[in-house]
């Protein structure tokens, strides 16, 4: 039996083994390990920078996740994003992130994933949408206020005011609830 603050066992192999996919990436941004399931969805992608696997309108966001899970609260943090799988499809990937540390020195992020569609391909982003349009789009559909996406994205209220009037023209419509609607029910990428 282990002593208080021990794991018995291997639970390297163990993680490796299960079927919920989990991986690590160093301090560096660099995947260093990713069990089998997450293999199976964006191949074997160890050495390469995690961003490497995010759709293009997911990298600034991902990299502002990483940098709040290496120094943000211990308990890390959970965050919907879009990998694109090693046959190309794009994939809905909701993760749970927490560092990891070596004594008091933040060596990299553990993840896992807590849910995916793997079966269910998206749609490619809207053309005339940039990545941040695409991510204040995305926020607006989850029901986010000017003030709330701004704190999500770091960004000023009149910037994010702006990026709403970009997504308003782009997409053809005059109204918040318009443009929520079209991405609803349409073929835009706002996971």
């Amino acid at each position: 039996m282990a002593t208080r603050g021990e794991v018995p066992g291997d639970v390297e192999s163990a993680i490796g083994r299960v079927r919920v996919p989990a991986y690590v990436i160093d301090r560096h941004g660099v995947i260093r390990w990713l069990n089998a399931a997450a293999e199976e969805i964006v191949g074997d992608v160890r050495g390469r920078q995690f961003t490497s696997v995010l759709a293009a309108e997911e990298s600034r966001r991902g990299r502002e996740i990483f940098a709040r899970n290496l120094l943000g609260p211990p308990q890390g943090s959970d965050n919907r994003v879009v990998v694109v799988a090693a046959n190309g499809d794009r994939v809905a990937v909701e993760v749970s992130a927490v560092p990891l540390k070596e004594g008091d020195r933040v060596i990299g992020v553990f993840g896992q994933a807590k849910e995916f569609d793997v079966d269910r391909p998206l749609p490619a982003p809207h053309p005339h949408l940039t990545p941040r349009q695409t991510e204040v789009l995305r926020l607006l559909e989850q029901g986010r206020s000017t003030r709330q996406i701004a704190e999500e994205l770091h960004l000023s209220v009149e910037t994010v005011r702006n990026h709403v009037r970009r997504v308003l023209q782009a997409l053809n419509v005059h109204s918040r609830l318009e443009a929520v609607a079209l991405a609803h029910h349409g073929d835009l990428v706002l996971t």
